[in-house]
């Protein structure tokens, strides 16, 4: 089912005095209140504003202006509680009409680039080198008649494609990959922030306010993965900015993933800062970076693994990242 949004201008006044305005604010839609007319639309929709926001004493709620547009949901606040109360059902972002093909319940959705030849990940670092360490044809006197195998070499970096970083990446007394349990990388409660049409290259705090996130696994979807291995991939990258990193490690967070480029700002205005990195890994969340796909998850309710192999003394490594729909 198609995701739809209300693009509003409302006035709010409260019995205790005092108002708010809002313009042009934006709120996800069950499908039934979407669908509906009129007076009893604007009605429904008021309610959800109020809820949203969190409002008490609530007066008059006045609606100016409604737009209902097709959009991705991005997780408002206050609305599933509130449809589940009014015996409402929400669409399951998953089952869009929009997309390639319908997802049953429980589908898995892939989240990583594939890993090729000469991939170029990051500026500066070496691309994979795969060879063969037996061929076929090597292998065949050493089988029977009709048997034959394949042996292969890859040499790449641990930051090739979408890999995870452990705390021994920035500390040299942090956690190497071995040290990672499957409770810390498996089947995490992913909260996803779809910010594909941000303005903002910096993700702040403010963006996480409106959700309950200890022992999530944080997906920031900035949409920064269509210019993945190209020239564009490199520039103005988004990036979650020090107040947002401060937050999400107040919250508890488990795991903090993104589709960009790096999770800090790599500009060179940054001064080589990494606050991403140091806060985060110092208080052992991981950060999976070079993430794909995240269009296709709801902003809650998919269950996010990202697992990297048991290599002791080892920072990085590429991740078969995945996630399962609910």
């Amino acid at each position: 089912m198609t995701e739809q949004r209300a693009v509003l201008d409302a006035t709010v006044s409260f019995l205790n005095g005092g108002g708010l305005a809002v313009e042009d604010f934006r709120l996800d839609l069950p499908p039934a209140i979407a669908q509906a007319k009129g007076k009893a639309q604007q009605q429904e929709v008021g309610r959800l504003l109020v809820t949203h926001l969190g409002l008490a004493m609530v007066g008059e709620i006045r609606i100016t202006k409604l737009e209902i547009v097709r959009e991705q949901h991005k997780g408002s606040r206050g609305i599933l509680a509130a449809a589940a109360a009014a015996g409402l059902e929400m669409p399951d972002a998953a089952a869009d009409a929009d997309a390639v093909r319908p997802r049953p319940e429980g589908a898995l959705v892939e989240l990583s680039h594939p890993i090729r030849a000469g991939l170029r990940t990051y500026p500066g670092l070496p691309e994979p080198v795969i060879r063969p360490f037996l061929t076929r044809e090597d292998s065949r006197p050493k089988y029977a008649e009709g048997t034959e195998f394949a042996m292969d070499i890859i040499e790449m970096v641990g930051n090739t494609g979408t890999y995870l970083d452990s705390p021994y990446h920035r500390y040299a007394g942090g956690g190497d990959l071995a040290s990672l349990t499957l409770e810390q990388l498996v089947d995490l409660p992913a909260e996803v922030f779809h910010l594909q049409d941000s303005t903002e290259r910096g993700i702040g705090a403010n963006v996480f306010l409106e959700r309950e996130l200890r022992g999530t696994a944080v997906l920031l979807h900035t949409g920064w993965d269509r210019h993945f291995a190209t020239e564009a991939y490199t520039k103005d990258a988004p990036y979650l900015a020090e107040d947002g990193v401060r937050y999400l490690v107040e919250q508890g967070v488990v795991l903090v993933g993104i589709d960009s480029i790096n999770i800090d700002d790599t500009e060179p205005g940054s001064g080589g800062a990494r606050p991403a990195h140091s806060l985060l890994l110092e208080a052992g969340i991981q950060v999976v970076e070079h993430l794909t796909g995240l269009e296709q998850l709801p902003a809650s309710g998919a269950a996010f693994t990202a697992t990297p192999p048991l290599v002791e003394d080892f920072a990085t490594f590429p991740v078969r990242a995945f996630a399962r729909l609910p």
